[in-house]
């Protein structure tokens, strides 16, 4: 958030409310009635497209809009790791992108879809709560579905998506049992399936998911969710170092034979960390610690910025300093080690209260 500039008059609470519902049409009236929020796609004709969420306050309306670039992304623009590419020409099975709010998950699902679309001979098939990218037909034959719009819940959407005839599904988010349940039948019946969750990581995703469902019925979905499983794409935005922006730190799953394994067995799905971490050079997976270090080597991101989204603030301390079980010493007359280790070359010590989660930007 930006504090207004000088000279421009604060909106009065009659203002608010008369730009909020003017953008909202019948039917969005009255889900913002009954719901008393509501979340919409809104275009300006020469101006843009803008998500917007409009919700109730103390009895007054307010909303949050944010801009949402007219051009599709694509998947070099956004600095994501060139095996993105590769993970979007999977013909079948689930794939999913991860992150908190803000970290740039609709992006990165869209790139991939804008992927598709220029290299194959497809029909794509999105649900969107809302639509925030338009895509153009290119190789591929794109259908564009709105909850509230043009449907009425993602699991609806999806039990008749399998009677549409789609080669790839993407869904906005996957919210309850019942949309992962259709999103995995989907997914293990030769579509290619891409969707989000509010996660953390890989880890956590596969947690979540399994955790959606009860205790009894978490058998058949591990069984399931190892065989259509292809890949998790989890994502943090760091701060440059130049304070230009943010480039994303992107941990890397990819659901090889070992992987499946450890999804099927409730003893070994907390090892899938470790997996990822001894898998970089075999399968091009990447832990978002590993991906954190390549920022830092190439200078995108300072130390700092690194230490507070990594997953592990110890061990990336330690292997920052060359010093960790199997991790190279760094550039022995850098600056970067003369952070971490401190002039007279000892190691630092983490202080009591250093950060180890990551902002919500």
């Amino acid at each position: 958030l930006r504090p207004l500039q000088q000279g421009i008059p604060q909106l009065t609470a009659q203002q608010i409310d008369d730009m909020a519902l003017g953008m909202l049409d019948e039917e969005q009236k009255k889900t913002f009635a009954k719901m008393k929020e509501i979340d919409i796609g809104y275009g300006l004709t020469g101006v843009g497209r803008f998500r917007v969420n409009i919700f109730r306050q103390r009895g007054t309306i307010r909303m949050v809009i944010r801009n949402i670039p007219f051009n599709v992304p694509n998947i070099d623009d956004l600095a994501l790791p060139p095996i993105v590419k590769k993970i979007a020409d999977f013909e079948r099975g689930l794939i999913l992108v991860t992150g908190i709010t803000g970290s740039g998950k609709s992006s990165t699902l869209a790139a991939m879809v804008d992927h598709i679309n220029n290299t194959q001979n497809t029909h794509i098939l999105t649900i969107e709560d809302p639509i925030e990218f338009l895509i153009r037909d290119r190789k591929s034959i794109v259908s564009q579905r709105e909850l509230g719009l043009d449907t009425t819940t993602f699991a609806s959407a999806l039990k008749s998506a399998l009677r549409q005839d789609p080669d790839v599904i993407l869904i906005g988010e996957m919210r309850d049992p019942e949309t992962i349940d259709i999103a995995l039948t989907a997914a293990g019946t030769g579509h290619l399936v891409l969707s989000t969750l509010h996660t953390m990581d890989a880890q956590e995703t596969i947690n979540r998911i399994l955790g959606a469902f009860e205790p009894h019925e978490q058998d058949q979905v591990r069984r399931a969710l190892a065989g259509s499983l292809k890949a998790i794409i989890s994502q943090r935005l760091a701060r440059k170092k130049d304070k230009t922006g943010f480039v994303p730190a992107v941990e890397i799953l990819i659901a090889n034979q070992r992987v499946k394994e450890m999804i099927e067995d409730p003893e070994k799905t907390s090892e899938i960390r470790t997996a990822i971490e001894e898998s970089r050079d075999t399968f091009g997976m990447q832990s978002f610690d590993q991906s954190l270090m390549d920022l830092l080597t190439q200078d995108l991101i300072d130390y700092d910025e690194a230490l507070k989204l990594s997953t592990n603030p110890e061990d990336f301390h330690l292997r920052a300093a060359g010093v960790a079980s199997g991790a190279p010493q760094w550039h022995d007359n850098s600056d970067l080690n003369k952070r971490v280790r401190g002039e007279e070359g000892n190691i630092l010590e983490l202080a009591p209260d250093e950060p180890s989660t990551e902002d919500e930007y």
